[in-house]
């Protein structure tokens, strides 16, 4: 099923040539739009004058490395081949790395700040996890994963996020709650100081 399922989203690469560039370019380089959304997600929680969801902001930046961190192991433990490597005949997009294949470091990132962002802003979650189904979508249609080396990607990254959240936000919320009795830290967690009405 993993390959027929990479055999089918090879033939659609092949027949839309006008979607290269931008699969291929978001493949690339759209871990940066991650970045972006942990910072509106920051954004977010300091406008909110709560703690809570600054906490649930740095449970995610935490998260994110912390998940790409675990993956690895595991990616070196179950050494999976590239699908360029296995299937010679594919249309391959990406350029082509030594590393292997199962988890998708990209979907494990993506995975992980989409969940992280649950705990912010239901607006920005959605939007994160449509932009994390595209970057697993993406890792495939340029040939650089299989289907189930995205999919598991997105579900350990998003299982480090939850886990990570549960054990550590109620620490790091008092430590936020902490930082707002200091003049100099407090705009950096809250636009607003506790109390105050805008």
């Amino acid at each position: 099923m993993n390959y027929w399922l990479f055999e089918q989203v090879n033939a659609l690469a092949r027949a839309t040539p006008w979607l290269h560039p931008v699969l291929l370019g978001y493949a690339d380089y759209g871990v940066a739009l991650f970045g972006l959304l942990l910072v509106a997600g920051w954004w977010v929680a300091r406008h909110s004058s709560r703690p809570e969801p600054v906490a649930a902001v740095i449970c995610a930046v935490v998260a994110t490395p912390a998940a790409v961190a675990i993956n690895q192991p595991i990616v070196n433990a179950v050494h999976e081949a590239r699908p360029y490597t296995t299937h010679p005949g594919a249309l391959v997009l990406v350029s082509r790395s030594a590393d292997f294949s199962f988890p998708s470091d990209h979907a494990v990132m993506a995975g992980s700040v989409a969940l992280g962002l649950v705990f912010v802003s239901r607006g920005l979650a959605v939007l994160t996890t449509v932009a994390a189904l595209v970057m697993a979508f993406a890792r495939v249609y340029v040939a650089a994963h299989y289907p189930g080396d995205v999919l598991v990607g997105l579900a350990l990254g998003a299982a480090v996020a939850l886990v990570v959240y549960l054990v550590a936000h109620t620490g790091v919320t008092r430590l936020v709650e902490t930082a707002t009795r200091f003049r100099r830290l407090c705009p950096l967690v809250l636009a607003s100081p506790p109390g105050t009405t805008r």
